[in-house]
């Protein structure tokens, strides 16, 4: 004999196992905290004299926003990242504040993570790259949202 459930239960029922599911995949030893969220909505002018570094592939500046901050970085004249300055190794952690070291990386110098130009983590104990927000160029007026 099968059990039939009133539809209204099926959806609340789904969603409770792909919960679990989802629980389960996460409960790994070395699983790294999540980023809390931020609304991320900032214009950058790249003819601001603050923003000089841009002027140049792999330049980067900081600027406002995120959660601790906006790393932005240069890839080249059409094309640029932004970053959360939050490290992602202990992002509750509050010395945990990625900054730049010019031509050379991203730094954490509170777990001592290390990060590429592109986000990616090169040394340190962190595993999953820096929060990365799109980025869209319009003349000299760079805008960066989430």
């Amino acid at each position: 004999m099968a059990l039939l459930l009133p539809s209204r239960f099926i959806a609340p029922l789904l969603l409770a196992a792909a919960t679990l599911a989802l629980a389960a995949c996460n409960s790994g030893n070395n699983a790294q905290p999540q980023i809390p969220l931020a609304v991320v909505n900032e214009v950058l002018f790249l003819t601001d004299q603050q923003n000089s570094a841009l002027r140049f592939d792999n330049g980067a500046v900081y600027h406002k926003g995120g959660l601790r901050g906006l790393i932005v970085v240069r890839q080249n004249a059409g094309f640029y990242l932004a970053f959360d300055r939050t490290c992602p190794y202990q992002p509750q952690d509050t010395c945990g504040r990625v900054r730049i070291e010019p031509l050379l990386r991203l730094f954490d110098p509170c777990c001592q993570s290390q990060f590429g130009f592109t986000g990616q983590p090169q040394g340190g104990p962190a595993t999953l790259p820096l929060r990365r927000y799109s980025t869209a160029l319009s003349g000299n007026t760079l805008t960066i949202t989430n």
